[in-house]
């Protein structure tokens, strides 16, 4: 594998901060809609439910347990292959909530008179679209991942599958075994699972495109 310049580097991380930025901004259409958790959450809703009582109230909260779960699946990819844990990896898990706080200050007024059932529809839509159309810009950088994402990325590759079904049963299966655990699933969520992952097929090759002509206009890649 040829060794990439710390430039190339830059270059590629840069284009994952925008795909990431698009993506977070689907993220809050579809939490504004208030229709359902996405399936990563419902799991580390059903984890913190099953693990609250064990561990002592105060001790174990939400955003605890999202890290817990995020480092569990990180392990557990890196004995896979380590390969597909890059630098991304950590800028999705580190930039992923303030930007999403932004984009809630933003669009919390906008959205707040759409708040009939209709409207949070559209919203869930909307935010379903954007999301996988930032989501694949963020994988096609080939900067790394978020981790609910690589997961379905890891399994597409090895077992040599169509991303979107992939994902599609990723997602399934975390909602599932969030559900099971004591996780709320909402009409948002099955949208979302349904949705997301055959969109994110559509977009890949048309973002694949973007990104290499990017990278060949920075004379990297």
């Amino acid at each position: 594998m040829k060794k990439r310049s710390i430039r190339e580097w830059v270059v590629r991380a840069a284009i994952l901060m925008v795909g990431l930025t698009i993506a977070h901004l689907g993220v809050t259409f579809f939490l504004l809609s208030d229709l359902g958790a996405d399936s990563f959450n419902v799991l580390v809703q059903g984890v913190f439910r099953s693990l609250s009582g064990a561990a002592g109230s105060g001790i174990l909260t939400h955003g605890r347990t999202h890290i817990l779960v995020s480092i569990l699946i990180w392990i557990i990819l890196s004995f896979i292959d380590r390969s597909y844990i890059k630098i991304g990896t950590v800028l999705c898990m580190v930039c992923g909530g303030p930007i999403i706080d932004f984009f809630t200050w933003v669009l919390t007024p906008v959205t707040s008179s759409y708040q009939s059932i209709p409207g949070r529809v559209v919203m869930l839509c909307l935010g379903c679209v954007i999301l996988a159309y930032g989501m694949t810009i963020v994988i096609k950088s080939d900067a790394g991942t978020g981790l609910n994402d690589l997961v379905s990325v890891v399994a597409s590759d090895k077992l040599k599958t169509r991303f979107g079904i992939t994902k599609l049963v990723v997602d399934a299966a975390f909602t599932l075994t969030g559900y099971l655990l004591g996780g709320k699933v909402g009409a948002g969520t099955l949208v979302s699972i349904a949705l997301i992952g055959p969109v994110a097929e559509v977009f890949l090759p048309i973002n694949e495109k973007l990104v290499n002509k990017a990278l060949s206009r920075f004379k990297v890649g």
